[in-house]
């Protein structure tokens, strides 16, 4: 991320000067590159701050039925739920630990389409991650995958997106729900393999030998891996569960609509009805577990402030436009037109971006929802996540600064997530 947050500003900021300096610039323009340049400054890091206040209620909300719900073993249960696959995927968790638990509610936000809830169950799954972390400040492999997967967006149902296409007249709002469920998959996959490969190169640099540390039978992953407090359901139950999870797919194509604004009331009726059934405290649970979310939401406002601040002086300079201009003519031979490309780059930089760009492209006339353009640039909004956004926020929570090779996996995964949705709208409207 050092690397990274320097490139970009140096890129706005040699762009920027450079038309200062020499002219280039279009003279009618209101301001000049460099003062265009301070206002961007100013003003991302004013809304990233804005935007990390804004997360405080939600994050103290959901971080509040986590602990009801953790309280009341909802977590263990799921947990023992998808052990089969999940203890595949993280050998180095143990399948009953809280990790497990929140990382599964995670991607099922994420599935959904519920982005403000998904952000805090990641957030405590990163913490307690972080638990298991023997070397702080390092991301594990856990964290590594845990990440990619969270940044190819596992997204079954793409509800603001959907609700934005409504907006913008499609005839077939829910168009991208195939397309979607395509690309979001294939990047998934690649995220996954990706990971598994990173990792052999991306050794841990100064890492302790643990086998000669005091407490190196407590430390050890592998080792905790093979400490499961109970066992897994049986297999046909993870099946079943499966099967039901599948079907609540084509229920959300035909009711789509009717069912979306009861999902964040069910969640938080289920989460406390659960906890009243298992005789949890739940008001001094939600608050407990409340308190912890109001702290994460302001420990993350440094690290939101770097990156969208960067973001923010890349995108007053110009230098994104000049990329858009100069790779649309070749992207556009390989399905990827001038007019979505700046979606692809942007995605991963900027989620409110990323809409005004989706909500420019399906407004033009010229365009509209339903073209290929537009179902293309939906789906790219539905299957990719902000990469750089969720990075910073999730390992800031946790103060972790050396990524490894989190952040070329989900790299990765975005690159994956492109093709596949290219693809996956080229058969669509074929």
């Amino acid at each position: 991320m050092n690397l990274i947050f320097a490139v970009i500003v140096l890129v706005a900021f040699l762009f920027a000067g450079w038309q200062q300096v020499f002219r280039t610039f279009d003279a009618t323009l209101e301001t000049a590159p460099m003062a265009a340049l301070s206002k961007a400054m100013i003003d991302s890091a004013g809304g990233a701050v804005e935007l990390a206040i804004g997360l405080v209620g939600v994050m103290a909300l959901f971080l509040g039925l986590m602990k009801v719900a953790e309280k009341g073993g909802m977590l263990t249960i799921l947990s023992k739920l998808i052990r089969p696959l999940m203890v595949r995927l993280f050998p180095e968790v143990p399948p009953d630990h809280p990790a497990m638990g929140a990382m599964i509610l995670n991607l099922s936000a994420n599935a959904l389409g519920l982005g403000n809830a998904a952000t805090p169950f990641g957030i405590r799954a990163m913490q307690e991650l972080d638990k298991l972390n023997p070397y702080k400040g390092t991301a594990t492999n856990a964290m590594a995958l845990f990440m990619a997967i969270n940044t190819s967006s596992v997204t079954l149902l793409p509800t603001g997106v959907i609700a934005l296409r409504a907006a913008a007249g499609s005839t077939d709002p829910a168009a991208i729900l195939p397309t979607t469920l395509f690309a979001t998959i294939g990047s998934t996959l690649i995220a996954i393999l990706a990971v598994k490969v990173y990792q052999r190169f991306f050794a841990t640099p100064g890492r302790p030998d643990i086998r000669e540390t005091e407490d190196a039978e407590k430390i050890k992953p592998h080792d905790m891996a093979l400490e499961p407090a109970s066992e897994a359901y049986p297999l046909w139950i993870s099946v079943i569960a499966l099967m039901v999870l599948g079907s609540l797919i084509p229920v959300a194509v035909i009711f789509g609509a009717a069912i979306s604004p009861w999902i964040l009331p069910a969640l938080m009726v289920g989460f406390l009805g659960f906890g009243v059934l298992r005789k949890v405290r739940i008001y001094e649970a939600f608050v407990e577990g409340a308190k912890e979310g109001f702290d994460v939401a302001l420990r993350i406002i440094p690290y939101m402030v770097a990156i969208l601040v960067a973001v923010g002086m890349l995108k007053a300079s110009g230098a994104l436009e000049m990329i858009v201009t100069a790779l649309g003519a070749v992207t556009g031979k390989f399905g990827l037109p001038a007019e979505a490309l700046p979606m692809a780059l942007m995605r991963p930089l900027s989620g409110s971006g990323a809409y005004g760009i989706l909500a420019s492209v399906i407004n033009d006339p010229a365009i509209g929802p339903d073209s290929y353009t537009g179902l293309l640039v939906s789906t790219l909004q539905g299957s990719t996540e902000t990469t750089f956004y969720v990075m910073a926020v999730y390992f800031g929570a946790i103060q972790v600064r050396r990524v490894r090779h989190a952040l070329a996996a989900a790299l990765t995964a975005d690159v994956a997530g492109v093709v596949f949705a290219i693809i996956a709208c080229s058969l669509f409207l074929a």
